[in-house]
């Protein structure tokens, strides 16, 4: 059973004093001061129920807190003008606090939820390497996706690759172009086609480019690629042979990329498995007038009553009769539903794509494919900037490689972990790509998703500061503190170690280790992981206040030593499991 946090204590505390006051009917709360000079926490309940009851908020405010100055709860209660209701917490009920939620699963935040859930998170593109723009959908998908299964949902991670489409068209004219004694361009050919691939992952990186930038210069050969995917779409044995290799080892490649972020799906399914739905879909639309023909192409309309904006309707079919993103979203909504069936599906794509997101969720809406029950929710992310504000790109103006940004990150981080005379060169290479990873991803996950950011890697990599790096070197610090600690000979550290905190650093922290089942509440619920990073500095600046305040292991008082070892085991054990949701682990050493 659940453990009360100290938040639903103080309400329910909070709650009974404007009865006992004689206000039964006040919708008041408790929130988290913002000005943690003057209180920790606040409540304005006071003024609502004052005009309602045609009385100055602070005479109700007055009277409140005269009640919960008879709670043990607190240690100080004051009502001051206009009406707010300051209150401190006295260091007995939050030692408590925090010690049974420290003997609770996951420290409290409890897995109470059963819902199944889709996260569209990946949209890479076959026979592409992964790029800078790809990382933020990545980060941001993973994070929600584990957030989501921390609670106790089902989540369903889905790549949704770009495998269908001109592309592959592309791709096979140019490889017919190089190898045209192939089997898969023999139309007389009978029997299997081999099993080997005719390129390598480098082979096909390259061919792609060539063959998009051969296609605005030759207009032959554009036509050419236009039929080659009209052939392929009509299941030519030796095009869908060639694309089953352009699947398998773009896939492979995809996936070696993403492990290195450690990005996982469990679906691993892309546009083409969509494809089959589309001819009963359009039909389907068209049949019951929710598409209508408009010049030549087939629309839905999808603007509403109450749109501050124009939207234009849906084009679910071009006038050649070619089927767009919105149609493909739309079939794999359709299998997604026959095979899942979710109560959610969650959208991560870049914010310029919100028209498509609106556009392709409405018509969903109007033609029944998804139930009202199950939730469309799309999160639109901001770009990742150089220092010039403009996209990212590399030195020479290109786009960069997911793969050359890891590797540069994990260089800029390794030199201050081989500082440590104590770490082999093994663990530093394995420390190093620990810290560069939670460097990578914090970074992004500390900014609003929605809004840009600046890529500035000396300052992601830096050990002091708002960053990953920070972060986890708090956690290592704490470690090497318990480690030591066992090493003297000292007895295991438990929740009954805790005692009320004697200092104001000593508190500072107990109040952020009470509030963190909540804050990791609501940041799933808002599906906001830079809340979780803001909790998350917060704790590493109060524990580091405290550890110089402190001489934790030099203190002379064995149950006093032993009280200030259970806060700070406490403070990194959630430091662990924040981190663990947001797609980060901690080292040993570092």
């Amino acid at each position: 059973m659940a453990v009360k946090t100290i938040l639903e204590e103080m309400n329910e505390s909070v709650a009974r004093a404007f009865v006992a006051a004689g206000y039964p009917e006040a919708q008041a709360s408790v929130q988290l001061s913002n000005r943690p000079d003057l209180c920790e926490y606040q409540c304005n309940g006071a003024m609502a129920v004052a005009k309602k009851a045609g009385k100055r908020p602070l005479e109700v405010a007055e009277a409140v807190a005269a009640e919960l100055k008879k709670e043990s709860l607190f240690s100080e209660v004051g009502a001051v003008p206009p009406g707010f209701i300051n209150l401190r917490v006295s260091p007995d009920a939050l030692a408590t606090a925090v010690r049974a939620l420290r003997e609770q699963p996951q420290c409290g935040a409890v897995r109470d939820e059963n819902r199944k859930i889709v996260v569209d998170y990946g949209g890479a593109n076959v026979a592409k390497p992964l790029h800078v723009g790809h990382l933020r959908s990545a980060i941001i998908g993973e994070a929600l996706k584990r957030m989501g299964a921390f609670f106790g949902n089902e989540m369903i991670g889905d790549v949704h690759l770009g495998d269908w489409g001109l592309q592959m068209g592309l791709i096979i004219e140019e490889l017919r172009r190089r190898k045209p004694e192939l089997p898969y361009f023999d139309e007389s050919h009978t029997g299997d086609y081999p099993e080997e691939a005719p390129f390598t992952i480098s082979e096909l990186e390259e061919i792609y480019p060539t063959a998009s930038k051969r296609s605005k210069e030759d207009e032959a050969f554009a036509e050419a690629a236009h039929l080659a995917t009209v052939k392929l779409q009509s299941g030519d044995p030796g095009f869908t042979a060639l694309w089953k290799h352009i699947l398998r080892i773009s896939k492979a490649d995809l996936k070696k990329n993403y492990d290195a972020l450690a990005v996982s799906f469990e679906l691993w399914k892309g546009e083409s498995d969509a494809q089959p739905f589309i001819p009963a879909l359009l039909e389907d639309l068209e049949k019951r007038g929710i598409a209508r023909s408009s010049e030549g192409a087939l629309v839905v309309d999808i603007a509403e009553p109450g749109d501050k904006k124009e939207l234009p309707p849906c084009i679910v079919r071009k006038s050649d009769g070619a089927a767009l993103y919105a149609t493909s979203d739309l079939a794999t909504l359709i299998d997604r539903e026959a095979t899942l069936s979710p109560d959610c599906y969650i959208y991560i794509a870049d914010k310029r794509q919100e028209l498509h997101y609106t556009q392709f969720f409405r018509v969903a809406r109007k033609a029944g494919i998804v139930p009202p029950e199950h939730e469309l929710i799309y999160i639109g992310f901001g770009t990742m900037n150089g220092k010039d504000g403009k996209p990212f790109k590399t030195r020479e103006g290109g786009v960069m490689r997911l793969e050359t940004l890891i590797r540069e990150i994990r260089e800029a981080v390794s030199t201050r972990i081989a500082e440590n005379p104590e770490i082999s060169p093994e663990e530093a290479e394995k420390t190093s790509k620990t810290v560069a990873l939670a460097a990578l991803k914090y970074a992004d996950l500390s900014n609003q998703a929605s809004k840009d950011y600046v890529f500035d890697l000396e300052r992601f990599a830096s050990f002091e500061g708002n960053t990953g790096p920070y972060i986890l070197y708090t956690a290592v610090r704490i470690k090497s503190i318990l480690k030591k600690y066992a090493n003297q000979g000292g007895a295991a550290i438990t929740a009954a170690d805790l005692r009320p905190a004697e200092s104001e650093s000593e508190k500072a922290l107990f109040l952020d280790l009470a509030r963190y089942p909540e804050v990791l509440r609501a940041a799933w619920k808002e599906l906001a992981p830079h809340r979780i990073c803001q909790y998350l500095y917060e704790l590493s600046n109060h524990f580091n206040s405290f550890y110089h305040a402190v001489r934790i292991l030099q203190e002379p008082d064995e149950e006093k030593k032993r009280a200030y070892l259970a806060l700070i085991q406490t403070a990194e054990i959630v430091i662990t499991y924040c981190l663990g949701v947001l797609g980060m682990e901690v080292p040993e050493r570092m």
